[in-house]
């Protein structure tokens, strides 16, 4: 007689107490389903994990009680291994009524009678919630920034990865933003490395904010962010959402540690204009933010193929900026800033203007987007400060000029000494002249800063605090220094204008801070009736804008001063020109089929100023092409001789770094229905347009054949 084993030796009462203290111990449980996929049998002691009465679960379908707990929905279905009728492991469940709750890890063998007949399932299973949570943790990590909570580099780019396939097969479009902070190194150098990380996770919290739509948001590392935003490619939109941004990022941040201010800078690409594949698209967007941070910082723009020779363009004029200065190639204009109450000129603001030799006129506006963060910034100021003085002795003594000081002006040694020199050189009293400075220097050395103030108040010179309510405003300025006038925000005005009472409210309260500190305040950039009209009921007593006067030349002046007084009438039909753009650059235009290249001398939102064909009647359309699939409809309304004067259908939209674009572009999707491959599209792209039958109807002349350079 063959000997039973020791395990053999046991008894059934005494194996089925065994079974129960081993599920009571949590070591092992079990389950059991019929031939239809229910629940037969359950350890009590998995009920009491699930939080679910085990007689709620007794006889129901086990694939209505467990739901898959895999995290990207990739792992095995439970009625796939069910249906199967085939052993299966490993299977994490989750309770379907409680989807937060325990996670078990199951195992199966299917039951067949002794005809072969499936009966059901006998299985085990294991609680492994905190196996599964820390394995969740280090996934957590391995795909999203461990301080920001938003997706890492990695994740970003298998994102854009599988973004950019789909989307390819789709036709749709996606759009990249890349980010940098600007003064981020500033407050980690100052206020700590603990300071910097609890400013990237407020950045964090604020993109989040300012991001109300479908994107995905990620940080790759140091101060540097990037947005992916599907089915997008109008850039109108594109650039509110940027300036949402950069200005939302710009107010002032709350840390332990003191208080900061920061600022970004934004390149925008869009796929498939600017690139087909991730290594296009993010060196493309890449390219835009470098060109936004040349620009000036604080800005967006969007990418262009033409940004390598904006920066050859750019690097040529600061390089031409020494012979301006010698060869007398600067001049000012000056806008009038009126007294609201009498509406007589009280000061007139000093703009540098540049008269190119071989471009022309660069007005104030353009040459301060080229000087601004120029080697020449600080020659080119003080140029401008003695030349106010210069022309503000020909004035009368009741009227001061307004100059802009460069912070890096500002911060020189000698600054007070070159201002004192200035005045009494040109024979001007020191109250006359009225230094506009940004906040902005507050972040210069202190010593310096405050011993510059001290010097310029006691030597009698109006002072002016810049661009207040641009997000870095802050009392203690202006507890700090003796100014005599507040100048609001351009922006903060056209907020007001735009929106509802809140932004005008605002400026009440500044009015008010204003009045109570003895300042006055200045209101510029203004063009409607209504807005004067609101802020004259604020208070503000100096007024500035289109609405009064374009910047005029000091003929000008000298002609309405005459008299003694220069009053200005507000005009109610008076806007804002809508300013140039000194390009000088080799574009076409098409016209009946066939493309010309001409060369473009002047852009404007409205219009372009084009020179090389001869003949052209007004009237005239073209479609000109601008590069990298923008097109836009134009009418000849002024010909003279090879130049032409062009008008758009539809107006070109700011870049956001002083640059024009049009707001959607030729999809390549569509040119690929007619046999072009997808692919960026290059400055000039609609050359090959077919014109075997199309006879020439213009003429070139010697200038379109001549290098723009």
């Amino acid at each position: 007689m063959q000997s039973r084993s020791p395990a053999s030796a046991l008894s059934d009462g005494e194996r089925l107490a065994m079974l129960d203290e081993l599920e009571e111990s949590g070591l092992g449980w079990f389950w059991a389903s019929d031939d239809c996929g229910n629940l037969t049998y359950l350890s009590g002691a998995i009920a009491s994990r699930l939080d679910i009465p085990l007689s709620e679960l007794l006889g129901h379908p086990l694939t209505a009680i467990f739901t898959a707990a895999d995290r990207d929905g990739r792992g095995k279905s439970l009625p796939l291994m069910l249906g199967a009728h085939k052993p299966f492991a490993g299977l994490s469940v989750r309770a379907a009524r409680n989807p937060d709750g325990v996670v078990l890890r199951l195992a199966g063998q299917p039951a067949f009678s002794t005809n072969g007949r499936f009966t059901g399932f006998r299985g085990t299973g294991a609680d492994i919630t905190d196996e599964y949570r820390r394995e969740e943790e280090t996934e957590r990590l391995a795909r999203f920034d461990s301080l920001t909570g938003l997706s890492n580099r990695h994740r970003m780019a298998h994102q854009l990865d599988s973004m950019l396939t789909a989307f390819k097969a789709a036709r749709r479009n996606c759009a990249v933003m890349m980010l940098d902070l600007d003064r981020f190194k500033h407050v980690n150098d100052t206020l700590g490395h603990a300071a910097g990380d609890e400013l990237l996770k407020q950045v964090a919290a604020r993109l989040n904010r300012a991001l109300d739509r479908d994107c995905e948001i990620g940080r790759l590392g140091g101060d540097e962010f990037q947005v992916v935003l599907p089915d997008i490619d109008d850039r109108g939109v594109l650039g509110e959402l940027a300036m949402k941004i950069v200005t939302m990022l710009r107010q002032p941040y709350s840390l332990e540690e003191g208080r900061c201010v920061i600022g970004a800078s934004v390149g925008i690409a869009i796929a498939p204009h600017d690139g087909v594949t991730r290594e296009e698209i993010v060196r493309s967007a890449d390219l835009a933010l470098y060109a936004a941070k040349n620009g000036g910082r604080g800005q967006y723009r969007f990418f262009s193929g033409e940004l390598e020779n904006e920066t050859i363009f750019r690097r040529r004029l600061e390089q031409d900026l020494g012979a301006a200065l010698r060869e007398e190639q600067l001049f000012l204009r000056f806008e009038p800033i009126v007294d609201a109450a009498s509406q007589s000129v009280c000061a007139l603001e000093a703009h540098v203007c540049w008269h190119h030799p071989d471009r022309g006129i660069i007005d104030e506006e353009e040459f301060a987007k080229i000087v601004e963060g120029s080697a020449m910034s600080v020659d080119v100021g003080r140029w401008a400060i003695a030349e106010a003085c210069r022309r503000a002795a020909e004035w009368p003594d009741s009227v001061r000029v307004a100059a802009n000081v460069p912070v890096a002006l500002f911060l020189t040694d000698d600054f007070a000494e070159l201002v004192e020199r200035s005045v009494d050189g040109a024979g001007l009293a020191p109250g006359r002249l009225e230094l506009e400075i940004s906040e902005a220097v507050f972040f210069g050395d202190t010593n310096l800063v405050d011993r510059t103030l001290a010097s310029l108040f006691k030597f009698g010179v109006r002072l002016t605090l810049d661009e207040f309510g641009s997000g870095y405003s802050s009392l203690a300025y202006l507890r700090r220094a003796p100014f005599d006038a507040i100048k609001i925000d351009e922006k903060l005005i056209a907020e007001a204008e735009r929106h509802d009472s809140r932004e005008m409210g605002l400026l009440r309260a500044i009015v008010a801070l204003a009045g109570a500190l003895q300042m006055d305040t200045i209101a510029n950039g203004l063009e409607s009736a209504s807005l004067l009209t609101a802020l004259t009921e604020c208070g503000v007593r100096y007024l500035e804008g289109p609405i009064f006067s374009e910047p005029v030349d000091h003929h000008t002046i000298a002609k309405e001063m005459a008299g003694g007084t220069w009053k200005i009438e507000p005009g109610c039909d008076r806007t804002r020109r809508a300013r140039r753009r000194t390009v000088f650059r080799k574009i076409q235009v098409i016209h009946d089929d066939y493309a010309y290249e001409v060369t473009m001398r002047n852009l404007s939102r409205t219009g372009a100023l084009i020179e090389g064909l001869a003949e052209v009647p007004k009237g005239t359309q073209f479609v000109v092409d601008l590069g990298g699939g923008q097109l836009a409809v134009a009418t000849v309304i002024r010909s003279n001789g090879d130049v032409q004067g062009l008008e758009f259908e539809q107006s070109l939209i700011e870049d956001g770094s002083g640059g024009l674009c049009t707001r959607n572009r030729v999809s390549p999707y569509a040119l690929a229905a007619a046999g072009t491959p997808v692919a960026p599209l290059a400055p000039g792209s609609f050359h090959g347009i077919d014109q075997g039958g199309t006879v020439p109807k213009f003429g070139y002349t010697a200038h379109a054949r001549s290098d723009a350079g």
